[in-house]
């Protein structure tokens, strides 16, 4: 499955990653990235798909703090950043 790779991956940088001390993000990179799994869809480069209800409602619970963070962070596979950036708005 396409999420196994994308969850290695996350479980790698979770040891290089600032985990939101003296940010407004209070979530780690990994489980920033693990909530947002329902926008995987949306944010994929060139994805006609709007975002689901239930990507909305991770984006709400997370916040734009951990959003940028995940957004500003390495690099996701099949990830358009800056379809990303954009869910906030959609």
């Amino acid at each position: 499955s396409k999420a196994l790779p994308v969850f290695l991956f996350g479980l790698v940088l979770t040891g290089f990653v600032d985990k939101g001390e003296g940010n407004a993000c209070s979530s780690t990179f990994f489980s920033a990235l693990v909530q947002l799994i329902p926008c995987r869809a949306a944010v994929a480069p060139f994805s006609p798909i709007p975002p689901s209800e239930t990507c909305c409602n991770a984006i709400k619970a997370l916040g734009q703090p951990c959003l940028c963070v995940i957004v500003n962070g390495p690099p996701i596979s099949g990830v358009d950043r800056n379809m990303a950036l954009q869910l906030p708005e959609k």
